[in-house]
């Protein structure tokens, strides 16, 4: 077993694992933060998605030892009261179907968006081709994402002009 210390959602965690476990196990059994999901296990599909210093990652590929001292960012901790500019607009435009795969879709999205980027809809299909929907939702995908990008340009601008 190792100790790993990390900031998590921007708290200070440290765990007792084996220091190769895989950080999505760490974070979903150990830490009990569900929202970030399971799919292949190969680092494939997308749906296992949270950010590690600012980067978008697949966690069941990353051993837990790889995050040690480094920041990691999980569903929960985009924003826990959906005021991110990408989960207004996911709730607005009804994107998910099924649902599995919008962790990985969002947390992907907001590390193409964290820089205050406006992508054009090949950079969208770029950035989000890693993250498999079995549903097909990536047109409603891309309109999520250009209008968070229009909620993010007018929260910039009206706190800018206050």
């Amino acid at each position: 077993m190792s100790s790993i210390a990390f900031e998590l959602n921007g708290k200070p965690v440290t765990v007792n694992v084996e220091a190769d476990m895989p950080l999505l196990w760490v974070l979903r059994e150990v830490l009990g933060l569900t929202g970030t999901k399971y799919g292949c296990g190969r680092g494939l599909c997308g749906c296992c998605t949270v950010h590690i210093g600012g980067q978008a990652a697949r966690s069941c590929m990353v051993p837990a030892q790889n995050v040690a001292g480094l920041a990691v960012t999980t569903i929960e901790g985009l924003a826990p009261d959906n005021a991110h500019p990408l989960q207004r607009a996911w709730l607005r435009l009804a994107v998910a179907q099924c649902g599995y795969c919008q962790v990985g879709q969002l947390m992907t999205a907001a590390a193409l968006l964290a820089h205050g980027a406006e992508p054009s809809d090949d950079e969208i299909d770029a950035a989000m081709s890693g993250v498999l929907c079995r549903c097909g939702t990536y047109p409603r995908i891309r309109d999520a994402i250009r209008l968070a990008v229009a909620l993010q340009r007018a929260g910039a601008s009206s706190s800018s002009s206050g």
